[in-house]
């Protein structure tokens, strides 16, 4: 279990940072301190790799595994996640309440080994990697790649099809126009040509009246 300070410390470091390390005895438990809100979604993304004295670096191990606890720490340590997988992967909880929680790794199916920093200061030979997202943004993070691709594909597709859909209906529309023009043309055309005939009836209906009265008065007169 790490000290007072070191827990502080590396409680500043998430604060600061989405990322980090720090380097494990063995099978030894290491823990550290996350105060949350109500309600907030954690998403933890981790990876742990061995020191191998024959490559002086940390490889990854197949045998090796994690296991995760998040202990409410205001609440009697009630705990909320307790996950064991590989050496490699995924943890989610929500904070059911405000307050301290204590969150734990402790590697398993390893030895008690050792490893050296870059300076020679020997240091524990797990060395763990932590991405850590805190909020509301976690749960776009917490998504999988692929089906968030998928979902953009689609969201891509619908906006197509809408773009296919709006198309058509501006082609409608300058067809039902051009309709409406040509039958309004035609409609016009019809209304004048009726007009027309009827002037021409009108004028030769007045036309024979005419000339019928002259004929009757001349023949009266005859």
């Amino acid at each position: 279990m790490w000290s007072l300070a070191g827990f502080a410390s590396l409680v500043l470091l998430i604060t600061q940072a989405q990322a980090l390390y720090f380097y494990i005895d063995g099978p030894s438990q290491k823990c550290f301190f996350e105060e949350l809100p109500k309600d907030t979604l954690v998403v933890g993304t981790f990876k742990a790799t061995q020191w191998n004295e024959q490559s002086r670096s940390y490889v990854d191990n197949p045998d090796m595994g994690i296991f995760i606890t998040v202990d409410e720490t205001f609440d009697n340590d009630h705990r909320i996640v307790a996950q064991r997988g590989s050496s490699t992967g995924k943890f989610t909880f929500s904070a059911a309440d405000s307050g301290d929680h204590r969150l734990c790794f402790t590697p398993t199916n390893v030895p008690a080994t050792s490893g050296f920093l870059f300076s020679g200061s020997q240091v524990g030979g797990i060395k763990f990697e932590l991405d850590m997202a805190i909020g509301e943004t976690s749960q776009i993070e917490s998504a999988d790649k692929d089906k968030m691709g998928e979902v953009v594909q689609k969201v891509k597709d619908i906006n197509a099809r809408l773009q296919d859909v709006r198309r058509e209906q501006v082609f409608q529309r300058e067809r039902e126009a051009e309709f409406r023009d040509q039958s309004e043309s035609v409609n016009g055309r019809v209304v004048r040509w009726t007009l027309i005939q009827l002037v021409i009836l009108g004028l030769t209906c007045a036309w024979q009246l005419s000339y019928l009265r002259a004929f009757f008065i001349k023949q009266k007169l005859t």
